[in-house]
């Protein structure tokens, strides 16, 4: 019997978990086709009638996952409007909550943070695939960091492109020393107190006069 879409697309769903389970126990280079099937009661030949290769399959998790991560965020926040610092603040404490609402969620995270085993050559295949979503957070920073820019928050001596990279491997590496154990348990207040820090580097002490200025 023809499978419909939706037993097709709930498969394909089971592979992805299954394939993260085990990227997670196991690392990405020593997972194989089989292993994912094996564990959902599925035959190695089913797997690969959804994906062609493991850079395929991990390109679909991220996908996935960035797909899901947006729609939580645009449920949150209207885009990223940073009227001021405490915006981008809670831009990434939202991120924290979608990460922290389910198990799945903090696999991949931790995967994604972690576990990066992945040759230059998987490197190479996924980045054009998932390149959209992985850069979509930093051109909206970028674009909301000179717009703070404009209006004298920021000092203009400063990059709105290379701050918005800063900021994102700031989240990054807080994250990682978090699954790393080298932090503590309060991750919020961590990372709170660690975009202080940038931010207190790079604001404008305002003046009446300068104030005046940017109005």
């Amino acid at each position: 019997m023809r499978r419909t879409k939706e037993e097709a697309e709930e498969t394909r769903l089971a592979i992805l978990q299954s394939a993260l389970n085990t990227f997670c126990e196991k690392g990405y280079s020593k997972t194989t086709f089989e292993e994912i099937a094996k564990r959902i009661n599925l035959t190695k030949g089913a797997v690969y009638w959804h994906f062609r290769n493991k850079p395929d399959l991990l390109a679909a998790l991220i996908e996935d996952y960035s797909k899901r991560q947006l729609a939580f965020l645009s449920s949150k926040l209207n885009g990223l409007k940073a009227e001021c610092f405490n915006d981008i603040l809670n831009h990434f404490l939202y991120r924290l909550e979608f990460i922290m609402s389910s198990e799945s969620n903090r696999k991949i995270a931790f995967f994604l943070t972690c576990q990066m085993e992945w040759s230059e050559g998987v490197i190479q295949k996924i980045v054009p695939q998932v390149g959209e979503n992985v850069n979509y957070w930093i051109e909206i920073l970028k674009d909301n960091l000179a717009d703070l820019q404009k209006r004298g928050v920021i000092s203009e001596r400063i990059d709105a492109e290379r701050l918005a990279h800063i900021i994102t491997n700031l989240w990054v590496g807080t994250l990682g020393g978090f699954y790393a154990h080298r932090c503590g348990a309060d991750l919020p207040e961590i990372l709170k107190q660690n975009f202080d820090i940038i931010f207190n580097g790079i604001k404008v002490e305002r003046t009446e006069e300068n104030a005046r200025e940017h109005s």
